[in-house]
């Protein structure tokens, strides 16, 4: 029972934000045309089942005039059943899209707020694929809820509706114990009954351990998917280090643990298929079997038989919804959507987990009208604790222009992300100039999936400068190759090499002229006289501009008026 109210809790936690949003009224308006619909179409089956009665005692009595003024009705019912099934598709689908829509653009936004996303790889890399769950979980949580919420319903309306006649038809059942009569009324019903509660319960026992395993399922082939997107990604590093064997080698493990994981799902599924199919085998003739006595002896016409054995598998079907739902490789099924639901929980727990942390550790970031970089008390550790920097005091002033040096592990880049806000391990302040751009740039730059235009002004939008503008910045930063193919469409970061992507990163900051500059080994790959015609681009272009960069070559002192050294014992020393 406690899984049970954890599953249904987990399902309401999930959908609440929705059937409670903006969209609120439209979603229950367009849900509760579906249920009438639904409804409607329960009504129509019970008259369908009535009909029956009637039709089959036609046949049985030769009634040639009776036959086809019933077979008339057929066709009716026939259309008024596919009108009601294809409009209750499409208003599904219609919810379904609505539905989905709003749960991933928030979960989107979750993800992205704070940069969620990026601490959890350097706090707790404990989720998997959280791109996964965004993308395929919440369309499996969106279409198995629908599908089975009404299905549910289905089976509550149609057990009181078919119930009720199957108890009618039924007539009474004398049973002999002993020297007593004793009268079952309505016996098909208890007979349902029985026979329904011992299929799901045998259900219940073989299939429990379906959850874990198809939570399994999905992991793994999200793991084989990444896998293979990350040999896209780095293909000509893995190609100059002949990687291929091994690159194939972590495909076939990763394969393995799918195939391993859905061969435990075929031996659980055979036996649970041996419940499943025999319960719905004996289901088409058990009513035969049981109303043949009555047939025969002249109590039941053919009519109420197949009235009778109708009724019956609607009230078996009602009562078995859990056996027909609980697991199924093609259709929305309880297993499924209990796995769903603890992948996309334990996503939320971990992204609330997330900011919890993020908050308790967090460097002090504040803004400041002062048009300075004042850092005070600032200390910088690793997610586990250790110490990289200690006590940094630093006021940079607008215009200055500081060198960030020290051996390699000694936190110059955790540094640079502490002064972009997005490092929270430390303690300490640091002050922002309030109204200013700033502009940090990594060591490997970002270029989004597009066209050459759309990476060189990421991330402003595409009316932010002329293309004269960018075809003038694209020479000074020696990318004037490239500007026929400036509107091509490709992947870019495989492309360009490495030094011509850090130039495109340069081209991006004079585009976009901000006050404050971090640049994080962001010339690493270009040659000597390369790297000094950017950084001269750069003082000319942006004269005002505060610059902080962090680099190894000796070089970069002549473009620096302070030297901030960082030691490996935290130790710092500012010189001029």
């Amino acid at each position: 029972m406690e899984k049970v109210t954890g599953f249904l809790r987990g399902i309401w936690r999930i959908s609440r934000g929705y059937w409670q949003s903006e969209e609120k009224w439209y979603a229950r308006m367009l849900l509760t045309v579906i249920v009438g619909l639904q409804l409607l179409d329960i009504y129509v089956l019970v008259k369908y089942n009535a009909w029956q009665n009637t039709f089959y005692n036609t046949i049985q009595n030769l009634d040639k005039s009776g036959f086809l003024t019933y077979l008339g009705y057929w066709p009716v019912f026939t259309v008024v059943f596919l009108v009601i099934e294809i409009y209750k598709l499409y208003l599904l689908q219609q919810l379904e899209i609505k539905w989905r829509s709003w749960l991933t653009n928030h979960y989107l936004s979750d993800w992205l707020n704070k940069r969620t996303y990026y601490l959890m790889q350097i706090i707790d890399n404990s989720t998997d694929n959280p791109d996964q769950r965004i993308s395929e979980d919440l369309r499996l949580f969106v279409f198995s809820t629908l599908e089975l919420l009404l299905g549910f319903i289905r089976a509550v309306v149609s057990l009181c509706s078919f119930a009720v006649i199957l108890w009618n038809l039924s007539g009474t059942m004398e049973i002999s114990l002993g020297l007593q009569q004793v009268s079952i009324h309505g016996y098909m019903v208890w007979v349902a009954v029985v026979y329904a509660f011992a299929g799901s319960l045998l259900t219940a026992i073989v299939g429990n351990s379906l959850v874990g395993l198809d939570y399994a399922k999905q992991r793994y082939e999200a793991d084989f998917r990444f896998s293979m997107m990350r040999l896209r990604e780095n293909s000509e590093c893995i190609a100059f280090f002949h990687g291929e064997q091994r690159e194939l080698d972590n495909f076939n493990n990763s394969f393995t643990k799918i195939i391993d994981n859905f061969r435990g799902i075929m031996v659980r599924q055979k036996k649970l298929s041996w419940v499943t199919l025999l319960h719905w085998r004996l289901t088409f003739i058990f009513p035969y079997l049981v109303c043949a006595p009555r047939l025969f002896s002249g109590q039941m016409q053919l009519g109420g038989l197949m009235q009778t054995a109708s009724a019956f598998t609607q009230v078996e079907l009602a009562l078995s919804f859990f056996i027909r739902n609980y697991f199924s490789l093609t259709e929305a099924s309880l297993a499924e959507l209990q796995a769903v639901v603890n992948r996309l929980t334990s996503f939320m727990d971990h992204m609330d987990q997330i900011q919890e942390i993020a908050k308790k550790k967090s460097i002090k970031i504040c803004h400041t009208p002062a048009p300075e970089f004042l850092i005070t008390g600032l200390d910088v550790s690793l997610p586990n604790g250790e110490l990289l920097l200690k006590k940094l005091e630093l006021q940079i002033q607008a215009g200055d222009k500081l060198l960030i040096t020290g051996a390699s592990g000694t936190g110059k880049s955790t540094l640079m992300k502490a002064l972009a806000g997005i490092w929270p391990f430390g303690q300490g302040s640091i002050h922002i100039p309030l109204n200013q751009k700033l502009l940090f740039l990594p060591q490997k730059p970002y270029l989004p999936l597009g066209t050459l235009h759309d990476a060189i002004i990421y991330p402003c939008a595409a009316n932010f400068v002329t293309d004269e503008k960018i075809q003038e910045i694209m020479i000074m930063c020696k990318l004037g190759h490239l500007i026929p193919r400036l509107y091509q469409t490709e992947n870019w970061a495989q492309i360009l090499s490495l030094g011509e992507q850090q130039r495109v990163a340069i081209a991006r900051v004079i585009l976009q002229r901000p006050e404050w500059l971090f640049l994080d080994e962001t010339t690493s790959a270009l040659d000597e006289l390369t790297e000094k015609a950017m950084y001269l681009l750069l003082l000319e272009q942006l004269p005002k501009a505060t610059v902080i960069s962090v680099g190894h070559r000796s070089t970069l002192t002549e473009y620096h008026k302070l030297i901030l050294n960082i030691e490996k014992t935290g130790v710092w020393k500012l010189a001029a």
